[in-house]
């Protein structure tokens, strides 16, 4: 376990609310980019399984966290999709 690797997933994860929060009130997909979330969201599950095959450590719960608030992100913007009518 890294003191820095804690210190990116909580850096990079303290965005993702604000993210989703956005996504979720705006009800549009304006300044989002499916392949981004697709990119990120691959990472993470890497991360995860990375920490499930070769170290696991309690490190893989910011893994888990982050690629669900990703996965959040991804739903909301197929709803605001949906709901644009495109």
């Amino acid at each position: 376990m890294s003191i820095f690797e804690i210190i990116m997933l909580i850096c990079f994860g303290a965005a993702w609310p604000f993210s989703i929060y956005k996504s979720y009130k705006s009800r549009t997909n304006a300044g989002k980019s499916l392949l981004f979330l697709y990119v990120i969201f691959t990472g993470y599950v890497a991360g995860t399984l990375h920490k499930i095959i070769y170290s696991f450590d309690p490190v893989i719960i910011l893994y888990i966290t982050n690629g669900l608030m990703v996965f959040t992100d991804l739903l909301l913007y197929y709803r605001n999709e949906r709901l644009a009518g495109t």
